[in-house]
């Protein structure tokens, strides 16, 4: 039962799996959790292993091991999240090309109302989350595809600036799964965010793929925009001094008083 859970879980998980295998981390957590059973069952090397159970089979998990499992199993069908394996590594930092400024505490304020006409996409975040850094990579390459003038993207730490996280509304706690959190401002205001928030405070299930931020946040017709009205911007023409059309001065004396 305790190796069953875990097969059912990947069993479920099969869709996705092709595309986490793809990266290096979810392929060494696999290899490790193969190397546990394989350590653990094979005769040739279970043999000289330590072993607490009555009949002294060291090729078999004991009491012990078994709850360390069930307990890991429930866990994982719980959470229901990517790390569907006994042993996870977590994903490295990112650390690729992308046109992303990074706000703190005191500039993202001052840069959302600098100029009116640019439109904003600012990732909240925090490094020690998984999810935040799954989804560098991928907020990286759509800052590459659609950044322009009128159209920027930008990225707050909140697990540094917490006083950030207060004022945008964006919790830092893994139990409400706000983090990552996209906000679109527009006029340096909010016009739309995701995930969405329900009345107790948890993000709405929402995936942080590509085509999901692409398809939500329009950002097709949002470029093209951004990029009509900078082109509008450059063209107009400075306006021209006007000349100063010289005045007569009257005479000091008029006719009567010659």
């Amino acid at each position: 039962m305790a190796v069953l859970a875990p097969l059912i879980a990947l069993i479920y998980s099969v869709p996705r799996l092709s595309r986490w295998l793809a990266r290096p981390y979810y392929l060494l957590s696999v290899l490790l959790s193969a190397a546990f059973l394989l350590v653990r069952k094979l005769p040739p090397v279970c043999h000289n292993l330590p072993t607490q159970r009555e009949d002294g089979n060291p090729c078999d998990f004991d009491w012990r091991e078994i709850e360390i499992l069930m307990f890991l199993s429930a866990i994982v069908m719980m959470k229901n999240r990517r790390s569907m394996f006994l042993m996870t590594c977590k994903p490295p930092l990112y650390m690729g090309p992308e046109y992303i400024k990074y706000f703190s505490d005191k500039t993202i304020d001052e840069e959302l109302a600098r100029d009116k006409r640019v439109t904003w996409i600012v990732e909240f975040f925090a490094n020690w989350s998984n999810d935040c850094q799954s989804f560098a990579p991928i907020y990286a390459d759509l800052s590459l595809k659609y950044n322009c003038t009128g159209l920027n993207f930008g990225k707050v730490d909140v697990g540094r600036y917490t006083d950030v996280s207060t004022r945008y509304k964006v919790s830092t706690s893994p139990l409400t799964k706000q983090l990552p959190t996209l906000i679109l401002f527009q006029g340096g205001k909010e016009v739309m965010r995701r995930p969405q928030i329900d009345k107790k405070g948890r993000a709405v299930s929402w995936t942080f793929s590509e085509e999901s931020v692409i398809r939500e946040f329009n950002l097709n017709e949002l470029y093209h925009r951004a990029r009509k009205v900078s082109k509008a911007g450059d063209n107009i023409p400075e306006e021209q001094p006007v000349a100063q059309v010289p005045t007569a001065v009257p005479d000091q004396e008029s006719k009567k008083d010659k």
